[in-house]
């Protein structure tokens, strides 16, 4: 699978707030001031307080959009205020993107239709907004950000904790996360870049490098491997370090190039890994390590022996002995092969 560049979510964030300032001049100044009191003047757009729990699943924030005459922004109220701007930002960030053409248009031209790089986009925008570069350049050196700059950065502004992750992931200097915990170690927000992107409420509590942070006063590094899904360690092993960020934990993970260390090699694992796939003719899930098809990119399947081609010659199964023959077998309509008949 291919995961979001982040240069392509940094140029779509980029023609949003151009899209911005050419249909709601000021708009943008007026946003980072208050964006929620500043959306519930807009026309064709409603605001909607919801629960935490029906927020929806679908977006990296608390929050969801929902198109419609008027669009509705919902944003979670268990959450902060400064949470509730930046889920309002990013959820105004997907109706730009499903309203405007020029921006629908970049989203059609991605292989999964855009779903990936809108919501990242949204990520951007809504961060673009709350902590302009001019700040983050203050705090974040051009090696990348450690965990205590990143913390830094947030307190400093009136930003959320997840603003201040998005914009510090942008400056990563290598493929990696920087990631939100409760202080069960429950992931609340994430911000990747160049590896899949952790899931929101995902347990990190057992991978020990957070569970030294979450024990202690928040500070720790080391290396782990991160939990992906129902517990399952099966991330690869990251350069981590973390800091505490008021009731939570900020974590930094990166491959290689860690900005807290003077030599930081990768520490991917270099060795074969299955790819996987599912069939195209019969369904099937599968891992495999063979070669994958040059035309189809799929390897063949354990179940039916069959890669995502499609066969050039003609089979058909005689009625006799019931063995699977190309069509040159059968004589014209027959339903029995040249060896039955």
């Amino acid at each position: 699978m291919d995961y979001l560049r982040r240069a392509a979510a940094r140029t779509q964030a980029k023609a949003m707030l151009t899209v911005l300032q050419r249909d709601h001049p000021g708009a943008a100044q007026r946003l980072g001031d208050g964006a929620l009191d500043e959306l519930r003047q807009w026309p064709g757009l409603q605001v909607r307080d919801v629960p935490n729990d029906r927020s929806g699943g679908g977006c990296s924030v608390s929050g969801a959009y929902f198109a419609g005459t008027p669009a509705v922004l919902a944003v979670a109220t268990s959450a902060s205020l400064a949470r509730r701007e930046f889920t309002g930002l990013h959820e105004l960030g997907h109706h730009l993107q499903q309203t405007v053409v020029e921006l629908m248009d970049v989203l059609l031209a991605e292989p999964d239709g855009g779903a990936a790089l809108e919501d990242a986009a949204c990520d951007a925008f809504a961060a673009d907004i709350l902590l302009p570069d001019t700040l983050t350049d203050r705090h974040i050196t051009a090696v990348g950000p450690t965990a205590d700059a990143a913390v830094t950065l947030w307190r400093v502004s009136n930003a959320s904790r997840m603003a201040a992750c998005v914009k510090a992931s942008e400056r990563l200097p290598a493929p990696g996360h920087i990631l939100l915990l409760d202080r069960d170690g429950i992931l609340a927000f994430g911000a990747s870049h160049g590896l899949p992107p952790l899931r929101r409420g995902s347990d990190q509590s057992q991978v020990p490098v957070l569970r030294t942070a979450l024990s202690g006063q928040g500070h720790a590094e080391g290396r782990g491997r991160l939990a992906y899904r129902d517990g399952a360690v099966a991330g690869e092993e990251l350069y981590l370090q973390t800091a505490a960020m008021d009731g939570y934990v900020l974590a930094v993970a990166v491959t290689d190039l860690a900005p807290w260390r003077t030599f930081a090699p990768s520490v991917r694992y270099n060795g074969p890994e299955a790819a996987s796939y599912t069939c195209a003719h019969c369904g099937e899930d599968f891992t495999s390590f063979a070669r994958a098809c040059a035309r189809c990119e799929s390897a063949s399947c354990p179940d039916c022996d069959r890669c995502g081609c499609e066969r050039k010659v003609f089979e058909r199964q005689c009625t006799a002995c019931f063995v699977v023959h190309p069509a040159a077998m059968f004589e014209g309509a027959s339903s029995r092969c040249r060896d039955c008949d």
